[in-house]
């Protein structure tokens, strides 16, 4: 690849992981309630999740399930529904007040295994088949046809890719945290972002579940 095409496919990368979704609400969310920490974590879980797309998609997996329409569809389930899990956790939390005093640091805030946030965000992203077919539509753009090492390239890419989505979604994790130790009526308003947040994943949960599997090119 010449330079402009490296620089090219580092910005086009950096504005889609701008662009909030069901990650970055995950992240926002665990930043708010517990802390840069816990945000952070949430983030490598993503990207741990990201890796195995980009793994698979590197050996064929994902381009076998962009095939198969009944592996699309189950796995297209299984994440619809842990979405939805998810989003009834927040919301579940929001209703009982499972939050911070008003004024209060994160730090104050329960106790929460950062394993468990890191599974948790490894299971949101490796369990949406869709994260996969982005994989397979968008990093071959970047890829000579015909090239030797495409496997190789593709790896690369998709790696360079989840470093890249790793900083931005690090750094919304800071960001929020920033925040919420310092906007009172952002602490106040913690447990309105829970339900906004689980009322999201609920949403995000029901349109996978519903959408269809992607026409052929």
């Amino acid at each position: 690849m010449a330079a402009h095409q490296w620089l090219l496919f580092v910005a086009a990368g950096l504005l889609l992981n701008l662009t909030p979704g069901p990650d970055v609400f995950f992240i926002i969310a665990h930043a708010a309630r517990r802390g840069a920490r816990a945000g952070v974590v949430a983030a490598l879980g993503i990207s741990a999740g990201c890796c195995v797309h980009v793994a698979a998609a590197a050996v064929g997996v994902s381009a076998l399930v962009a095939a198969s329409a009944t592996a699309f569809g189950v796995l297209k389930l299984v994440g619809a529904l842990y979405l939805v899990v998810i989003g009834a956790r927040m919301l579940r939390a929001a209703l009982r007040g499972e939050r911070t005093a008003p004024g209060a640091s994160a730090a104050a805030a329960p106790d929460v295994d950062l394993s468990t946030v890191f599974r948790r965000g490894f299971l949101t992203n490796v369990l949406n088949p869709k994260v996969a077919l982005f994989f397979l539509a968008f990093v071959p753009q970047f890829i000579a046809p015909g090239s030797a090492h495409a496997s190789a390239m593709f790896l690369a890419l998709g790696l360079l890719f989840t470093f890249n989505s790793t900083l931005v979604n690090s750094g919304w994790a800071l960001a929020t945290a920033w925040a919420a130790r310092r906007a009172g009526a952002l602490q106040r308003g913690m447990r309105w972002l829970d339900g906004v947040a689980g009322t999201l994943f609920i949403g995000f949960g029901v349109r996978l579940a519903l959408s269809d599997m992607p026409a052929a090119a």
